[in-house]
């Protein structure tokens, strides 16, 4: 398959916070990009740029030969892909739909199989990491899964958003490495939240200990980044706690799917169902260390008392 480089017609479809700082990227790489979202309001500043508004996914897809997705789980990328007037109607023979949500992996199988069986385009599954701002800055992490030549051919196309990127098997697989991955920050988060909360209980003072534990082996992303946020009492998304509950109970589904002894699973995916049903649902997801500072008795840092977020 040939690559597909700018000034080539591509779309995105679905512009939330990840995907409006994706389009803008793709757009901003040359590409001519057709965008379609629920909300035309969240398009004016693509439209501003020479994005193309369209009615539907479908009116999107006609004439492109990349389509981008980005929507929050696995009933809207269905119904963006195969229902009424969605990419699938206007998708062309040969053409690529690249989905960035996180969704289930056996689902997105299904997906892929029907819209070759229906329409002979490829769906890659390219769940992502890196947040917004990795959105905004194009070095999102991107686990793909799919077809090598849908992919070689939508390099250019990836190369707008992400910084890694990563074909690691068949449909479903890039969901099955976006649940890992997420599994891993949730529990390396209850381990830092709890250790923070011993020190705390402990008397030794937390920022102190974070910078003692970034300095040897129990250096991390969360211990860097999660940690300061939570010792800073900084609670407003970022990434919100219910969403983090999803992919969980995603990972939970995918261990559950392929058998796997899952301790870490068992023990990270049921916090995460605590912190929302005490309501801290749309807070960010550090919400999670201020509850296991709160169940361990410890109050909350002078910096998170006075916060109306």
């Amino acid at each position: 398959m040939t690559v597909i480089n700018p000034p080539a017609r591509v779309a995105f479809v679905g512009l939330g916070v990840m995907g409006a700082a994706m389009a803008a990227n793709l757009r901003r790489a040359g590409f001519e990009l057709a965008i379609h979202s629920r909300s035309r309001g969240k398009a004016a500043t693509l439209e501003a740029a020479g994005a193309t508004w369209c009615a539907s996914g479908a009116e999107a897809a006609k004439g492109s030969a990349i389509i981008g997705l980005c929507v929050p789980d696995t009933p809207d990328v269905e119904a963006a892909i195969f229902g009424p007037g969605g990419i699938a109607e206007g998708v062309a023979k040969g053409a690529t739909v690249i989905d960035f949500s996180t969704i289930s992996a056996k689902a997105t199988a299904d997906f892929a199989t029907r819209l070759l069986a229906e329409r002979g385009a490829h769906l890659l599954d390219s769940p992502v990491s890196g947040g917004p701002q990795g959105a905004i800055d194009g070095i999102l992490t991107c686990m793909v899964g799919g077809d090598r030549g849908a992919f070689e051919a939508a390099a250019a196309y990836f190369g707008a958003v992400g910084r890694t990127v990563t074909l690691l098997g068949p449909a479903g697989s890039g969901q099955v490495c976006k649940s890992a991955n997420q599994l891993v920050i949730c529990a390396t988060l209850v381990a830092v939240s709890e250790a923070l909360a011993l020190g705390r209980k402990a008397g030794l003072d937390p920022e102190a200990m974070r910078g003692a534990l970034t300095g040897g082996s129990a250096d991390s992303f969360v211990m860097r980044n999660h940690a300061k946020r939570l010792l800073e009492g900084k609670f407003t998304p970022g990434f919100r706690a219910e969403l983090m509950r999803k992919d969980m109970r995603l990972a939970a589904q995918a261990i559950r799917d392929h058998g796997v002894f899952g301790p870490a699973t068992a023990m990270a995916a049921p916090l995460l169902e605590l912190v929302c049903n005490r309501g801290a649902g749309k807070k960010d997801l550090v919400a999670l260390g201020r509850m296991i500072g709160e169940l361990s008795g410890v109050g909350p840092l002078a910096a998170d008392r006075p916060r109306s977020d």
